[in-house]
């Protein structure tokens, strides 16, 4: 009776223990799950280009780009495939063009450069403070971080400093905090692919410049941004 005893009590005391074990393992996935989300630093590298050019404007060179920052990310369902997100981030822009500007930042110059004269630099380079606000679809899981995504939305950028050069090789021409920038610019963008690496495209919905004037014809560039995006979690 006593060997009965203790093995009924030994088994009682195993099944306790391994109902706890299994609800401390199920409430654990749980609670990783009801915390999963996408916050991510991010890193793009773009092939800058302008759109609605006056006549007599053409690019020369490559133009680039570099933006980085992080985004919070905020799943609005259940299985959190659908999320808001907004952040914060710097860019910055040059373009290589034959506008070119001179004078002074009060008083700007704009004057095309003609195919027949040399230079080995013309170009005007932008840096700029980002606040993204996108919305998000991917397939992702708690279980992995390489996933399928769309991501798309509206990107409002605040211009902190400026600067134009203009180099023949013999006299160059440097002009910083043009009065003549849109000082708040903002764009829709989207970014698209698997995993780590994506393609991205930001395209300007307001000019760079609000004021200028060549020839009697604004100057109303807007920019079209190309290339890839880095997500890290």
């Amino acid at each position: 009776m006593r060997i009965f005893l203790s093995c009924f009590l030994f088994l009682m005391v195993a099944t306790v223990f391994s109902q706890e074990n299994t609800t401390t393992q199920d409430t654990l996935v749980m609670k990783v799950d009801s915390l999963y989300r996408e916050d991510q630093f991010y890193f793009s590298i773009t092939y800058n280009t302008l759109m609605h050019k006056p006549s007599g404007l053409s690019q020369s060179k490559f133009s680039s780009g570099l933006s980085l920052g992080f985004l919070r990310d905020m799943p609005i369902n259940k299985n959190r495939t659908i999320a808001i997100a907004s952040g914060i981030g710097l860019t910055y822009n040059n373009y290589n063009q034959n506008l070119a500007i001179s004078s002074s930042a009060e008083n700007p110059v704009y004057t095309f450069i003609d195919s027949e004269t040399e230079y080995d630099k013309n170009k005007f380079s932008q840096l700029l403070v980002d606040v993204p606000i996108e919305f998000r679809w991917r397939t992702s899981t708690y279980e992995s971080h390489k996933f399928w995504r769309i991501y798309g939305g509206m990107k409002f950028s605040y211009l902190i400093y400026d600067r134009s050069i203009y180099n023949n090789g013999q006299d160059k021409v440097i002009v910083s905090g043009n009065k003549d920038f849109n000082k708040l610019q903002y764009g829709a963008y989207i970014s698209s692919g698997y995993n780590t690496v994506n393609v991205y495209v930001y395209y300007g919905l307001n000019s760079l410049f609000k004021s200028a004037k060549i020839n009697d014809e604004s100057i109303n560039m807007k920019a079209l941004n190309i290339g890839v995006i880095f997500y890290i979690l």
